[in-house]
């Protein structure tokens, strides 16, 4: 990756784990046309919108570096899935095992239904005061995966490899994610 992508990802994840959520987010806002790419002006709006701060050249120079076809524009999955932090295959397995554990019925998709056998809301505070309810719990946890531009209520793995790839990018340590993410999921 250029230097340019380098400093694009860092802007992004200074923002913690959903920073490059955000900016697909922002770009999916900037897609005027509906087509779910970018072109080169949509992408620089976008990059405005979400006060991220580069030059016109730096701009054409990312722009040009994820558009890997050549053909003058960006597909959200292409753009996100090259701006996320690169993992260890260590990494991604163990995320993997974690998916496969939430997704209970095993078609790759992650439901309100999949999770009620494997998180309890017993201890979050809005169901313990009565606020939410249990399903509301189970929503409101399942939309921290799900993709910002698109909440459908479903969690693919995709999604839940982007959410940790922001996880991943501010810990150091293979064995310390590794731990992480088993302790999270009792893996």
């Amino acid at each position: 990756m250029t230097a340019a992508v380098e400093n694009l990802r860092a802007q992004c994840l200074k923002r913690g784990a959903s920073g490059i959520k955000g900016l697909g987010r922002t770009f999916r806002i900037m897609d005027d046309d509906g087509n779910r790419s970018l072109n080169f002006e949509e992408f620089m709006e976008g990059l405005n919108d979400y006060k991220v701060e580069v030059t016109g050249e730096q701009g054409k120079e990312m722009f040009n570096a994820f558009d890997k076809d050549g053909s003058g524009s960006l597909s959200f999955d292409e753009f996100l899935i090259a701006l996320r932090p690169p993992m260890s295959a260590s990494r991604v397995t163990i995320i993997e095992k974690a998916f496969k554990k939430l997704d209970r019925t095993g078609d790759g998709v992650c439901t309100i239904e999949d999770l009620k056998g494997v998180y309890s809301v017993k201890e979050n505070p809005k169901f313990k005061s009565g606020d939410m309810t249990k399903e509301q719990c189970l929503a409101e946890f399942l939309k921290s995966f799900d993709s910002p531009d698109d909440p459908d209520g479903k969690v693919t793995k995709e999604e839940f490899v982007n959410y940790y790839s922001g996880v991943s990018a501010s810990i150091d340590e293979d064995v310390y994610f590794d731990y992480m993410i088993r302790q999270a999921w009792k893996l």
